[in-house]
């Protein structure tokens, strides 16, 4: 018969073990929900929350915009253009939901009904990959083909201005409105024998400031968001770290604890910290104060993508690879 003290050493050792795992993987919450989009293969890609109440999601493969109330009910509209691949979407101030087409070369507009309009964009094969609200009542959209910034009134009037010189080395890939009025968006300068990411400003009139990311070839998601603390927040997918930039232009970067994690888009959660999705199956989640925190998605190989936050408070995001949506209630973040 062991005595007391050999007996309590199985137990000390899993419980150093546990600690062990605990410290070293992600944070697994059990509250999460997926919900299975109706279209199969369908790819769901961004999603924002609409006027409405609903989240609202792109399906790349499916051609389709997708509606999911916060009790799980999804419906979906078919596009006109086909094969237009929806890509990113977001609400604007007239009531309506904005997406970009990225094949269809066009910019498109759903009412909470389900009404498609859509508007030819100037710039051939510009590939729009991301639009946002703009301080003007006006929606903005980033072309990666061209390498312009595009402005779109809520009457479909398009004017379009270049990310930088010389414009045909630079791929804008996000955009955001910043708390300092203008617009913030991700570029990509493909100039040789680095990838030189740069963080741009752009003002309402089209005048465009350039800040160079520390990290080289850090290769910069479409993901950029202001932040309750005043600063802009962006993914660098190949880096590996959440960067954060001040109105003034002063980086700050935050490695990931997943290796090859993948970060890409931003929701601001209720609880003053930014949520985010990450292609290696994990919601993370960052205080302004830069603690990560990560919760592993329940379907392998899910590959989340999109992030919104619903009125409740929930985060809601896209699994572009399991054609799902997935739910996660905000109990399972960490304090700070």
């Amino acid at each position: 018969m062991p005595n007391a003290s050999t007996a309590k050493a199985p137990a000390l050792c899993a419980a150093a073990l546990l600690a062990v795992l605990l410290a070293a993987g992600p944070a697994i919450a059990q509250n999460f929900t997926e919900f299975r989009v109706p279209t199969s293969r369908s790819a769901p890609a961004y999603i924002t929350l609409g006027p409405d109440g609903a989240l609202w999601f792109t399906e790349i493969v499916g051609n389709k915009i997708g509606r999911i109330t916060t009790t799980g009910k999804i419906s979906e509209t078919s596009i006109p253009t086909p094969s237009s691949q929806p890509y990113s979407i977001a609400a604007g101030s007239d009531g309506n939901v904005w997406f970009v087409e990225y094949a269809g070369n066009k910019i498109g507009r759903i009412t909470p009904s389900g009404t498609i309009t859509e508007f030819e964009i100037p710039a051939a094969d510009s590939q729009p990959v991301a639009i946002n609200a703009g301080p003007d009542d006006a929606m903005w959209f980033a072309e990666l083909g061209t390498g312009k910034i595009g402005r779109i009134t809520l009457d479909g009037v398009i004017t379009e201005f270049p990310a930088t010189s010389p414009a045909s080395v630079r791929s804008p890939r996000g955009i955001t409105i910043g708390p300092d009025g203008n617009l913030w968006s991700t570029i990509e300068a493909r100039l040789a024998p680095n990838a030189v990411n740069i963080i741009a400003r752009i003002t309402p009139s089209g005048i465009i400031t350039e800040f160079p990311v520390p990290t080289l070839n850090c290769s910069l998601a479409s993901g950029i968001l202001a932040g309750p603390d005043g600063a802009l927040w962006f993914a660098e997918e190949a880096g590996n770290k959440i960067g954060r930039i001040t109105v003034k232009g002063v980086i700050t970067e935050f490695p990931l604890p997943t290796p090859n994690s993948l970060p890409r888009h931003f929701t601001a959660g209720t609880d003053a910290a930014l949520w985010f999705t990450q292609r290696a199956d994990r919601i993370g989640r960052i205080t302004m104060s830069g603690a990560i925190t990560e919760f592993a998605v329940p379907t392998a190989n899910a590959s989340p993508y999109g992030i919104a936050t619903a009125p409740d408070g929930t985060i809601w995001f896209t699994e572009q690879a399991s054609n799902k949506i997935g739910r996660l209630a905000p109990a399972s973040a960490a304090k700070d």
